[in-house]
């Protein structure tokens, strides 16, 4: 039977070397046993020119190859000093070749981190990047606004959350990439090679080994989320697959959720779009092919991390989905203000736009479309209830011709009215809307359900949505959540959704016994961790600011210091969408190629606006428009409610990429990519240790409570919730603060009380506040002075009804001081029989026993005497509880008959 596996890219490292009429770029694997070499043309001032032999080097090869170039380009033969071929750079990856007014450039990774793993393939985010001119100087054409578009490229950060893998497709779900790999071991070897024969794909084949076949399985990226495609567009179909390297946009983060030893990973990735891409309040709406604005899609991937194996382990996914809300809107930001006015910029009385986008959305996720809308519906002057308006006839419209159950589900929600109420709960109301979410749309599991199912049965896993095959279980469908901005009431709604899923994906796997998590539980505070993070990065790619209302703000349990970080976030996004926004928009335009400079054309900063940039000619629009009824793709709607997209590349194999491979070969062994064992590996440096771990982050250090991190814990068991999320080394410096500003320091109990009450919402509106007294910790050499000063003087009358004295006796000081010693040493129990050292029998306070019982301790207990009597009346209550009644004696016969003479007579 026939296996098969991802193909790993077998260019992960590059140098770069140069001569004076070319480039020539070496790449190769990790454990450098594969070689491939591009030659680029230096001579031609305007043209790339790029040379891909396609032929694979060993390491003796590459060498000689290099030798001979060295030797062949030197100015003077026979020597050495004069070099003709130099080393440039080296790197770990290309993002592509740009061209602007003059020559072309080569965009090369530099350095890059791990950040994720999935089932051993790891997730790089890019570090650092170079940029290299490639004509030669002497051939040179110079433009005097070359310059100009070089800064503004460069504005576009590829060092901040551009993600990629040498061997994982980032720009699919997790659902796609494990469908795809299950479709050769459904057919017979000799079929798959038949049929890459019939369309022209290449095979290596290795006639010594014919029963260990392993096929490794590529497919084309989606176009959505790749950010430089466009910038491999002029030299894709010239250079070999295992030099393109396709990167996306958003967040990726990953901890380690520990389970009584046992490691699951949680990853988190957000893959942002590159249509209609750009900043706050310049990019709104949608354009005319259906893309919107800020469309994000967010993939939780839970799996079990002690297997590592996509064939053998098991994997658990579930996807949703933000997005500007799909009308032709835009806001006037013409006049400097918080808020500007929201207009509709073209009528669409057949919602065509948001057909346009329903449709890519079924093609992608199959169906149902549930739509959570969560903008305002009472305003005192309309602004967000305009997109309301507009958006519930567009999806009334749409769904009369669609069948009745693959129609779009329409949720709208004032998520802003319900918090400031104080007669509702956001996170329940929200809560209950994400139970029946995931109900509807199930989601990912490549492993059939667990017996554990059948001996833990929930009502709610009967009524799971989805698809259910022999393979397990798949996603239909999704879910996608707006407000105006998609920021921070979106974040809050979808990590609510994700807590909800997550219960679902452990219920699966057979972690938890039922599919519901509480909060204040360690899985729930790395899960929320993770959600920040993420609505954090996102935030400040699309709105210039970190977030402004988080999940501690919904739940009314931020500390006080978090109000003046939300005005700062706030000012923050405010600047940056007034002074910086414009020319941050003109870098994703230049970046993604929607504008490319030429000669007699204006440029960039002169053109007054981009929307023709986004948006086709509207004289052409007669050629293109669809269907007013059916505006569907037609393909589409037979595989309902299964994504279209899965099952064609299921069904139709020329999207996919199948190679035969040796089993050992390194381009498909996932052992030798995670592993390495050819190189020296520090495990401090290593990813897997240095993630963020649920037992050492955010699991209480005390002895004796429950390690599960589904057991709910206090506030005051751990100081990660109590100083709100800190690093190790943040609250080291914070509780240094406290002890120098406000001597002596409250202990952590103390510190979460206070915190909490001055700053809860629910304090606030009710307008009540505790009171608070910080405990007094006195040792042996306590200065009495010290302790007269430390001790409460305030509001004591109003509790006690009494104020102590001034100036307490040195005897009551002496007592307390003892009661203090005491309590510190109240773990410390000793036997009766120790003999205690003359100091310490002299500071300890004599007590007198007042348990009926001699020996009274925790080493043992003197059980009570139990007189004769009693035993004999207990063992009559056994007796009689199992129906042995004893025959009555002449005194009871008495006392029934006195019984019924009173009762009845």
């Amino acid at each position: 039977m026939p296996t098969s596996a991802p193909i790993i890219r077998c260019v992960q490292k590059l140098e770069l070397y140069e001569t004076r009429a070319r480039y020539f770029l070496v790449g190769c694997n990790h454990a450098e046993t594969k070689y491939r070499v591009l030659k680029i043309d230096r001579t031609e001032p305007k043209d790339l020119v790029i040379i891909d032999d396609k032929h694979v080097y060993n390491q003796l090869e590459a060498r000689e190859l290099l030798g001979r170039l060295d030797l062949g380009n030197r100015t003077k033969i026979g020597q050495k000093g004069s070099s003709g071929l130099s080393k440039a750079v080296t790197a770990c990856g290309i993002v592509g070749f740009v061209r602007f007014l003059e020559g072309y450039y080569i965009v090369l990774i530099t350095k890059q981190r791990k950040v994720a793993d999935i089932g051993g393939h790891s997730i790089y985010k890019i570090e650092d990047t170079n940029m290299i001119y490639i004509p030669n100087d002497s051939v040179r054409i110079t433009h005097p606004d070359e310059a100009r578009y070089v800064r503004i490229f460069q504005n576009v950060d590829l060092s901040s959350n551009f993600y990629f893998s040498y061997s994982y497709d980032l720009s699919h779900s997790l659902q796609y990439n494990l469908s795809i790999l299950k479709t050769p071991c459904d057919l017979k070897s000799e079929e798959i090679l038949t049929q890459n024969r019939q369309d022209s794909f290449d095979i290596f084949e290795d006639e010594g080994l014919p029963t260990q076949v392993v096929f490794g399985i590529g497919s084309e990226p989606y176009a959505k989320y790749v950010w430089n495609e466009q910038l491999w567009g002029k030299v894709k179909d010239t250079v070999h697959p295992d030099w393109i390297m396709y990167i996306i946009h958003g967040f990726c983060g990953q901890s380690k959720l520990l389970i009584y030893g046992r490691p699951v990973y949680v990853t988190l990735i957000a893959r942002r779009s590159s249509k209609f891409a750009g900043t706050r309040f310049l990019k709104r709406g949608a354009n005319c092919k259906g893309d919107v604005a800020n469309e994000v899609e967010t993939e939780q991937i839970i799996y079990d991390a002690s297997v590592m194996s996509f064939t053998s382990g098991s994997y658990s996914s579930y996807v949703q989905v933000r997005g500007s809300v799909p009308l032709y809107w835009s806001q006037d930001i013409s006049t400097m203000m918080p808020k500007p006015p929201i207009r509709l910029d073209q009528a669409d009385p057949y919602a065509h736009v948001a057909a346009l986008h329903f449709d890519q959305m079924m093609q992608r996720f199959g169906s149902p479309i549930i739509i959570l809308n969560l903008v305002k519906k009472r305003e005192k002057r309309k602004h967000e209830k305009i997109l309301s308006e507009e958006l519930y006839p567009a999806v009334t419209y749409l769904n009369q011709f669609l069948p009745p159950q693959y129609q779009i589900d329409y949720i709208a929600w004032d998520m802003a009215k319900y918090t400031k109420s104080k007669l509702y709960n956001v996170l329940d109301r929200l809560s209950w809307i994400a139970e029946n979410v995931v109900k509807r749309t199930g989601f990912f599991v490549n492993r059939p359900d667990f017996y554990c199912s059948t001996l833990r049965p929930d009502e709610r896993w009967g009524d799971l949505g989805g698809f259910v095959t022999d393979h397990g279980r798949i996603q239909t469908g999704v879910l996608r959540t707006n407000c105006v901005d998609c920021l921070d009431r979106t974040n809050t709604a979808q990590f609510m959704v994700g807590k909800c899923a997550l219960a679902y994906q452990l219920y699966a796997l057979g972690l938890i016994d039922k599919p519901k998590l509480q909060f204040d539980t360690d899985c729930v505070r790395l899960f929320e961790e993770l959600y920040e993070d993420h609505g954090d990065t996102l935030s400040l790619q699309y709105g210039g600011s970190q977030l402004v209302h988080r999940v501690k703000t919904y739940r009314k349990i931020a500390p006080w210091t978090q109000h003046s970080k939300d005005i700062m976030q706030t000012l923050s996004r405010y600047y940056s969408n007034a002074f910086s926004d414009a020319d941050r928009q003109d870098a994703i335009n230049l970046f993604l190629q929607v504008f490319q400079p030429f000669e007699n054309k204006p440029h960039l900063w002169e053109l007054p606006t981009d929307t023709y940039l986004h948006n086709k000619n509207t004289m052409h629009y007669s050629y293109f428009r669809r269907s007013y009824t059916y505006w569907w793709t037609p393909a589409v709607l037979p595989y309902l409610p299964l994504p279209y997209d899965e099952v064609l590349c299921t069904e139709n194999r020329k999207k996919l990429a199948i190679k035969r491979f040796n089993k050992y070969d390194e381009s498909i062994d996932i052992y030798t990519e995670f592993f390495r064992p050819y190189e020296l590996s520090c495990f401090d440096e290593s990813f897997c240790l240095s993630m963020t771990n649920s037992a050492r982050e955010f699991m209480p250090k005390t002895v004796g409570i429950d390690p599960s991190p589904f057991t709910v814990r206090k506030p005051e068991e751990t100081g990660k919730s109590v100083l709100g999320n800190k690093s190790n080394k943040e609250e080291a410096v914070l509780q240094r603060k406290t002890a120098a500003s406000a001597p002596p320091p409250p202990t952590e109990e103390a510190v979460s009380s206070s915190s909490e009450d001055d700053s809860g919402t629910d304090k606030e509106e009710e307008g009540t506040g505790s009171q608070r007294s910080t405990p007094v910790k006195l040792s042996d050499t306590t200065d009495t002075t010290k302790v007269q000063e430390d001790l409460p003087q305030l509001h004591v009358k109003e509790v006690y009804g009494l104020n102590p004295a001034e100036h307490p006796s040195e005897d009551d000081l002496l007592i307390y001081q003892r009661f203090v010693v005491l309590g510190q040493n109240q773990h410390k129990v000793e036997r009766r029989n120790q003999i205690m050292d003359a100091k310490h029998a002299e500071a300890m306070i004599s007590l007198d026993y007042i348990s009926d019982f001699s020996d009274d301790s925790i080493y043992a207990v003197q059980p009570p005497a139990v007189s004769r009597k009693s035993t004999e009346i207990f063992e009559n209550h056994i007796q009689a509880g199992k129906s042995l009644i004893q025959s009555l004696c002449k005194k009871d016969v008495l006392i029934y008959r006195e019984y019924i003479k009173n009762r009845y007579m």
